[in-house]
Protein backbone atom coordinates (compact mmCIF):
# COMPACT_ATOMS: atom_id res chain seq x y z
CA UNK A 1 0.00 0.00 0.00
CA UNK A 2 0.94 3.13 -1.32
CA UNK A 3 1.58 6.38 1.72
CA UNK A 4 -0.88 8.45 1.90
CA UNK A 5 -0.30 11.99 0.11
CA UNK A 6 0.26 14.99 2.10
CA UNK A 7 -0.12 18.35 -0.47
CA UNK A 8 1.21 21.64 1.24
CA UNK A 9 2.25 24.69 1.12
CA UNK A 10 6.16 24.59 -0.75
CA UNK A 11 8.88 25.45 1.93
CA UNK A 12 12.30 27.05 1.77
CA UNK A 13 13.92 23.99 2.54
CA UNK A 14 12.63 22.47 -0.19
CA UNK A 15 14.31 23.72 -2.60
CA UNK A 16 16.59 20.86 -3.91
CA UNK A 17 13.39 18.43 -3.68
CA UNK A 18 11.26 21.30 -5.83
CA UNK A 19 14.54 22.29 -8.58
CA UNK A 20 14.82 18.37 -9.59
CA UNK A 21 10.67 18.23 -9.70
CA UNK A 22 10.52 22.27 -11.72
CA UNK A 23 13.71 20.95 -14.31
CA UNK A 24 11.29 17.33 -14.62
CA UNK A 25 8.79 19.64 -15.86
CA UNK A 26 10.60 21.81 -17.70
CA UNK A 27 12.22 18.92 -19.56
CA UNK A 28 8.17 17.30 -19.94
CA UNK A 29 7.40 20.49 -21.98
CA UNK A 30 10.76 20.65 -23.85
CA UNK A 31 12.94 23.33 -22.45
CA UNK A 32 16.07 21.60 -21.37
CA UNK A 33 19.80 21.90 -23.13
CA UNK A 34 19.86 24.89 -25.68
CA UNK A 35 16.07 25.54 -24.82
CA UNK A 36 16.40 25.41 -20.88
CA UNK A 37 14.47 28.63 -18.62
CA UNK A 38 17.84 30.79 -17.68
CA UNK A 39 18.76 30.18 -14.19
CA UNK A 40 17.78 33.74 -13.24
CA UNK A 41 13.96 32.92 -14.65
CA UNK A 42 14.17 29.98 -12.04
CA UNK A 43 15.43 31.98 -9.38
CA UNK A 44 13.23 34.41 -9.61
CA UNK A 45 10.48 32.27 -9.73
CA UNK A 46 11.31 30.36 -6.35
CA UNK A 47 11.98 33.86 -4.78
CA UNK A 48 7.66 34.49 -5.77
CA UNK A 49 6.94 31.59 -3.60
CA UNK A 50 8.10 33.36 -0.42
CA UNK A 51 7.34 37.13 -1.08
CA UNK A 52 4.20 38.14 0.34
CA UNK A 53 3.51 40.84 -2.21
CA UNK A 54 3.63 38.50 -5.40
CA UNK A 55 0.33 36.32 -6.44
CA UNK A 56 2.50 33.60 -6.99
CA UNK A 57 1.72 30.40 -4.70
CA UNK A 58 3.34 26.95 -4.94
CA UNK A 59 1.92 23.60 -3.35
CA UNK A 60 4.25 20.52 -3.02
CA UNK A 61 2.81 16.70 -3.03
CA UNK A 62 4.16 15.10 -0.83
CA UNK A 63 4.55 11.13 -0.28
CA UNK A 64 6.78 8.69 2.13
CA UNK A 65 8.89 11.95 3.08
CA UNK A 66 9.87 12.69 -0.80
CA UNK A 67 8.83 15.33 -2.78
CA UNK A 68 6.74 14.28 -5.69
CA UNK A 69 4.87 16.44 -7.49
CA UNK A 70 3.92 20.63 -7.70
CA UNK A 71 1.47 22.93 -8.60
CA UNK A 72 2.30 26.68 -9.19
CA UNK A 73 -0.55 28.81 -9.14
CA UNK A 74 -1.80 32.78 -9.21
CA UNK A 75 -4.46 34.40 -8.78
CA UNK A 76 -5.64 38.04 -11.14
CA UNK A 77 -8.34 40.10 -11.90
CA UNK A 78 -10.44 39.84 -14.74
CA UNK A 79 -13.21 41.89 -17.06
CA UNK A 80 -16.11 39.62 -16.34
CA UNK A 81 -15.94 38.76 -12.79
CA UNK A 82 -15.59 40.51 -9.50
CA UNK A 83 -13.49 38.33 -7.73
CA UNK A 84 -10.12 37.10 -8.91
CA UNK A 85 -9.63 34.32 -11.09
CA UNK A 86 -6.62 31.63 -10.16
CA UNK A 87 -4.71 30.11 -13.11
CA UNK A 88 -3.06 26.81 -12.72
CA UNK A 89 0.11 27.26 -14.53
CA UNK A 90 2.14 24.37 -13.93
CA UNK A 91 1.43 21.11 -12.23
CA UNK A 92 4.13 17.87 -12.33
CA UNK A 93 4.18 14.95 -10.88
CA UNK A 94 6.88 12.08 -10.84
CA UNK A 95 6.13 9.17 -13.29
CA UNK A 96 6.44 6.91 -10.84
CA UNK A 97 3.25 8.39 -8.82
CA UNK A 98 1.46 8.97 -11.99
CA UNK A 99 -2.13 7.78 -11.83
CA UNK A 100 -2.29 7.21 -8.09
CA UNK A 101 -4.50 10.30 -7.30
CA UNK A 102 -1.40 13.20 -6.93
CA UNK A 103 -2.34 15.19 -9.43
CA UNK A 104 -5.88 15.12 -8.28
CA UNK A 105 -4.68 16.23 -4.97
CA UNK A 106 -2.83 18.42 -6.43
CA UNK A 107 -5.55 20.04 -8.35
CA UNK A 108 -8.13 19.48 -5.43
CA UNK A 109 -5.84 21.94 -3.20
CA UNK A 110 -5.34 24.64 -5.63
CA UNK A 111 -9.53 24.51 -5.57
CA UNK A 112 -9.56 24.58 -2.25
CA UNK A 113 -6.98 27.71 -1.38
CA UNK A 114 -8.98 29.21 -4.80
CA UNK A 115 -11.91 29.39 -2.84
CA UNK A 116 -10.26 30.38 0.72
CA UNK A 117 -9.60 33.46 -1.87
CA UNK A 118 -12.83 34.44 -3.28
CA UNK A 119 -12.06 32.82 -6.83
CA UNK A 120 -14.81 31.70 -8.13
CA UNK A 121 -13.15 30.29 -11.23
CA UNK A 122 -9.73 28.01 -11.66
CA UNK A 123 -8.41 27.35 -14.76
CA UNK A 124 -5.45 25.95 -16.81
CA UNK A 125 -3.93 25.00 -20.09
CA UNK A 126 -2.15 22.08 -21.30
CA UNK A 127 -0.60 21.01 -25.01
CA UNK A 128 -2.84 18.72 -27.23
CA UNK A 129 -0.36 16.18 -26.99
CA UNK A 130 -0.70 15.66 -23.35
CA UNK A 131 -3.61 13.38 -23.24
CA UNK A 132 -2.82 10.88 -20.17
CA UNK A 133 -2.94 14.30 -18.14
CA UNK A 134 -6.02 15.35 -20.04
CA UNK A 135 -8.11 12.01 -19.10
CA UNK A 136 -7.57 13.68 -15.25
CA UNK A 137 -8.65 17.18 -16.47
CA UNK A 138 -11.77 16.20 -18.15
CA UNK A 139 -12.12 14.38 -15.05
CA UNK A 140 -11.60 17.24 -12.59
CA UNK A 141 -12.92 20.40 -14.69
CA UNK A 142 -14.68 21.30 -17.99
CA UNK A 143 -13.09 22.09 -21.17
CA UNK A 144 -13.70 25.53 -21.92
CA UNK A 145 -13.20 25.40 -26.04
CA UNK A 146 -10.96 28.14 -25.95
CA UNK A 147 -7.45 28.10 -28.36
CA UNK A 148 -4.71 29.91 -26.81
CA UNK A 149 -2.40 32.10 -29.34
CA UNK A 150 0.58 34.06 -28.37
CA UNK A 151 3.20 35.71 -30.13
CA UNK A 152 6.81 35.85 -28.28
CA UNK A 153 8.31 39.42 -28.26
Amino acid sequence: MNDPVLVRPVAEDDHPAWKTLWDGYNTFYGRHGDTALPAAVTAMTWSRFFDAYEPVHALVAERGGALVGLAHFLFHRSTTQIGPSCYLQDLFTTAAVRGQGVGRALIEAVYRRAQTAGAPRVYWQTQETNTAAMKLYDKVADRSGFVVYRKML
